[in-house]
This record gives C-alpha cells, sequence and structure tokens, in this order.
C-alpha cells in the first residue's frame, strides 16, 4: 500500500509540473506575440517613415534631424512630397534662427544655422515666369562657380546625366573642384561658363552660345616637347604640341576624346602662329623673340595660359600669348595648391605662351612659371568644354 501510495503521488507532482510547464510556455508564447506585434507595428511604421524620408532624400541637406522638421504647402495645398522642378515660387519661413532658402539649380532646400527645435515651412506657388527662373538659376549658377566642393560626380558621366545639367545651364548639383574618374583620370571642373558668349569672330557671331563646364585633369596627362628642337618659330600653333600630340589627345582614340567624344565642345580661340625672333618681349628685357602674329582657330582643346592658372602674365612675350584665356579658372582662385598638386603629389607641365625664341612658359614644381627649351618633354595638362 505505501509503495503504491507513493508512486501515486509521484504522477500527481509530474502531471502538476507539466501544467505548470504548460503555462509558463504559453505565457512566453503570448508575450513573445505581443513583442513581435509591436515590433512589426514600429517596423512597418518606421518603413512608411523611411519612405517618406526617401522621397524627400536629396531635397534636403542631411542635418541628422527628423524629416518632421518640414512641412510642404505646393497651391495652399498641403504635400507630402516636394514637386518636381518647374515654374514655382518659393517662400521658406524657419523658426529657431534657422535661415532657408529655396535652391533652383539643385532644386532643393538649403538651411543654415539648423538646430533640432527647428522647423521649417516651405511654400510653393505656381506661376514664376521663365524670366524669373532664369534669373534664379544665373544666380544658382554664381553660387555654383564661386563654391569649391571636391565631390566626386561620376554616377553623372556613367549615368549620362552630367551633359543634361549642364546643356540645360542648371548644372545642378556640380561645383567647381568637383571631379569625374573615367578611364584611370581623374578629370576636375575648372570652372563654369566661363566661355560663355566669348570668341566671336565678326560682328554677326555671338561667339560661344553652349552653356559649359570647363575640364582639366588632375594631373598631367602625359610628358610630351613642345617641339623636337629648341626653337619657338611658328608660335604656339606652330609648335608639335598643336599638330601631334594635342590633335591625339582628342582622337576617337586619345585619352580625352574616347572619354567625352561628341560631348566636347569646339570654341574660338586666337592664338599666335609667329615670332619675331629678335624683339625684346614683354617678360622684363631679359630675353628676345616673342609672338607676333595670331589668328582664330577653331579648337577642342588647348594649354593653358598663364592668366588661367594666375589671372596675369608673367614670363609670356606678348598678349598674343593670351587670346580669350585672359581670366584666372574659378579652381585656382578657391584651391590654389591645386596649380602644381593633386593628393600631395606635385608635378610641372607645359603653358602655351612664348617665352623666347627657343623655349615656352612652364609651370615648375615650385609654383612658378618660367622659360624652358622647346624639345625638353614635360608635362601636358590641357584644357577642354564638354556639355
Amino acid at each position: 500500500m505505501g509503495g503504491g501510495l507513493l508512486e501515486t503521488n509521484n504522477q500527481l507532482e509530474r502531471f502538476t509540473g507539466v501544467k505548470k510547464n504548460k503555462k509558463i510556455i504559453y505565457s512566453i508564447v503570448g508575450i513573445l506575440l505581443i513583442i513581435g506585434s509591436i515590433t512589426l507595428y514600429k517596423t512597418y511604421s518606421f518603413y512608411e517613415e523611411k519612405k517618406s524620408f526617401n522621397v524627400l532624400k536629396g531635397r534636403i541637406p542631411d542635418f541628422g534631424y527628423d524629416i518632421k522638421m518640414l512641412s510642404v504647402v505646393v497651391d495652399d495645398k498641403k504635400s507630402e512630397t516636394i514637386p518636381e522642378r518647374g515654374l514655382y515660387k518659393t517662400n521658406v519661413h524657419c523658426t529657431n534662427g534657422t535661415f532657408g532658402e529655396w535652391d533652383y539649380n539643385n532644386w532643393n532646400l538649403v538651411l543654415n544655422n539648423v538646430s533640432s527645435e527647428s522647423k521649417c515651412n516651405v511654400e510653393f506657388t505656381s506661376g514664376l515666369s521663365e524670366e524669373e527662373y532664369n534669373k534664379y538659376i544665373e544666380a544658382g549658377k554664381a553660387l555654383h562657380r564661386n563654391t569649391y566642393r571636391g565631390k566626386d560626380i561620376t554616377e553623372y558621366y556613367n549615368d549620362g546625366s552630367l551633359y543634361t545639367r549642364i546643356s540645360n545651364g542648371s548644372f545642378e548639383d556640380i561645383y567647381v573642384g568637383d571631379y569625374i574618374f573615367a578611364n584611370n583620370v581623374t578629370w576636375l571642373i575648372a570652372d563654369i561658363d566661363n566661355y560663355l558668349y566669348a570668341g566671336w569672330t565678326n560682328s554677326n557671331d555671338d561667339g560661344l552660345a553652349k552653356h559649359h563646364v570647363t575640364i582639366i585633369p588632375a594631373k598631367p596627362l602625359m610628358n610630351a616637347p613642345m617641339n623636337t628642337t629648341n626653337t619657338a618659330e611658328g608660335g604656339y600653333m606652330g609648335s608639335k604640341m598643336v599638330t601631334e600630340t594635342l590633335s591625339n589627345l582628342v582622337s576617337l582614340d586619345g585619352s580625352i576624346g574616347k572619354t567625352f567624344g561628341s560631348h566636347i565642345i569646339e570654341y574660338r580661340n586666337v592664338l599666335s602662329n609667329h615670332i619675331n625672333k629678335d624683339v625684346i618681349n614683354q617678360s622684363g628685357g631679359r630675353w628676345t623673340g616673342a609672338a607676333d602674329e595670331w589668328d582664330w582657330y577653331t579648337r577642342k582643346a588647348d594649354l593653358m595660359s598663364e592668366a588661367s592658372l594666375y589671372g596675369t602674365n608673367i614670363v609670356s612675350s606678348s598678349y598674343f600669348d593670351t587670346g580669350i584665356d585672359n581670366r584666372q579658372y574659378a579652381l585656382f582662385q578657391l584651391k590654389p595648391e591645386l596649380i602644381n598638386s593633386y593628393g600631395k603629389s606635385r608635378f610641372q607641365y607645359w603653358l602655351r605662351g612664348v617665352a623666347n625664341a627657343t623655349s615656352f612658359t612652364i609651370m615648375r614644381l615650385n609654383v612658378t612659371i618660367n622659360e624652358c627649351n622647346a624639345s625638353m618633354s614635360t608635362g601636358v595638362r590641357p584644357f577642354f568644354l564638354i556639355g
């Protein structure tokens, strides 16, 4: 009897224990289901908020604050999205000392002095005239030209939108110093629309009327001489540099031609084609020999002038060496170290000015401009225009 009762008690304890374990399991499962439901709801909510954020991403700067700081009104109606580019008047109002402005070129909101408590309202109203729109675009272009950014914009080159952003004159998300990496070369935006309406040849010619950016390689593309012998006879246009080296670079097989192809823009420039060996040139009376004749030429690429680098002539023999390249590129004004270096690597390269009867101008490693015998092989760093 005693053994039977003990066995019964043990079975009862096991049964009771199993019931308790089931209750615990059911409780845990229930808790997990509740947690899962909450997590799923929050995940979905986050996803919906993320979708809303992605709609606005690229249209406002990333300041690390909640997207809810921004409200949008389009033609007096609240909107969850910013409208596509169009003829809208804009009004930006922000709180807590934050300043907001609409950038028509990039079609996004630019904010300054942002705090976590700031809130901004952007109103879009239809009816902006094309004339007013173009004024905003021009004002934005000046900002892009006077701002060094240094951003990799290769994606725009790869998807083809680079040329649309240039040719429509908006220069959307393109700034001086931005770069494209293609065919193992880093290509820099040296300036924006700096040759616009330049290069006319007669009173009925408006010159270059295409929107464009000026491109230079970050480093010289190669080494080559100006001529096979130490002579500047024939000026710049008579040099081997022009007749062979630059012509090859813009050909379909050349590094410039195969990279930018039909998007290279032709321009007209005044270039030297003759020298007087005996005249004392304008470089200070030390050398004899100067460019004394010129003509208009249709070009795709050229060596830079001294003025392109420094805004003035230093060693060039005469004004025939300058032509329409009489202004400093915005890149070199904003980031002068890029004149002779890139990525902490220094280099030297030819400029196009005649220095004397046997030499051309050169930008040296130590960032001075000097003369160099025409037969010396040194860096080739040309400029060209794309759009």
